[in-house]
């Protein structure tokens, strides 16, 4: 008779279901595939949307001669924390709901490496994830702008964002390099403990703790940063008349373009989640439990 067991899985019986699970998604047809990661994309941008809302702080208060102000009380380790917690909404919505995540998916290597993968299959999944993503988010990012939500708590949220996007366009290279190896190293640890889940309870508690950390430090991610900075830059250059009510609130705001999303932004933070990600977790746990023994 098996045993029934109720207790989590082992790190040895997670790396073999991270190699399993590297499989299926790397064989994934085509079209499955794309949707999956379009859905992912949306559900990381839901996330981005919590925590942009969530950091634009509480309550607006209108002072007698009628301006606005925006003042939580909290310190400032304390709203991103806040951030962190409701950010893990999208990473939750991927694993429990079902979705291709380029980040997570970072973690196939373990199969690749073990030679259950093939390289082309490694890339042609990265590739199309990756793809699908960006339409997710994107596509949240156009029906966002029409809500008008940026408008809400007197221009708060707005103001947000645009603060976010400009300080995401504003790193070195180098810096969104080592900012986007941490924050990968983070969300791949997340979805590798949510391979030793009996249950979606435990999912979604193995999810928040690294997913908060690594937004409330500030590390940088890919798949939210295709939200959070062409977010941004709609409202930027399709609000005008927003742009000329509170920029002087936004410093710097001639750096947010098109060009230094990609250039500044999302290549060198894609370069370090594919570290992060790749090496530091899937690389490591690989040689640890799945390497063959070449000692004997």
């Amino acid at each position: 008779m098996s045993e029934i067991r109720i207790d989590a899985l082992l790190p040895a019986e997670m790396a073999a279901r991270a190699e399993y699970l590297g499989v299926r998604k790397a064989e994934m047809p085509f079209l499955k595939m794309f949707m999956l990661s379009v859905l992912a994309g949306a559900f990381i941008a839901l996330g981005a949307i919590f925590a942009t809302t969530i950091g634009a702080g509480g309550m607006a208060v209108t002072a007698p001669d009628g301006a606005v102000a925006f003042n939580t009380g909290l310190p400032y380790g304390v709203t991103r924390l806040l951030m962190g917690v409701v950010f893990s909404l999208g990473l939750i919505l991927v694993v429990v709901g079902g979705a291709g995540l380029f980040t997570g998916n970072n973690l196939i290597v373990m199969a690749w490496a073990n030679g259950k993968v093939t390289g082309a299959a490694l890339l042609r999944n990265w590739a199309i994830v990756y793809l699908g993503n960006f339409v997710g988010s994107i596509g949240t990012v156009l029906l966002m702008f029409f809500t008008k939500q940026y408008t809400f708590g007197g221009n708060a949220v707005g103001i947000t964002a645009l603060k976010i996007g400009v300080a995401k366009v504003d790193l070195t290279f180098l810096q969104a390099v080592a900012l986007g190896i941490l924050c990968n190293a983070l969300v791949c640890l997340a979805v590798w403990l949510t391979y030793s889940a009996r249950s979606t309870l435990d999912k979604i508690a193995a999810i928040i703790f690294p997913i908060t950390a690594f937004v409330a430090v500030g590390f940088e991610h890919s798949v939210a940063n295709m939200y959070f900075i062409p977010y941004a830059l709609f409202i930027k250059n399709l609000d005008p008349k927003f742009v000329g009510t509170v920029g002087d609130k936004v410093a710097n705001l001639d750096l947010l373009t098109w060009q230094a999303f990609f250039v500044k932004n999302l290549i060198p933070v894609t370069i370090g989640n594919i570290i992060g990600g790749a090496v530091l977790v899937a690389g490591i746990y690989w040689a640890i439990f799945l390497r063959p023994d070449n000692s004997k």
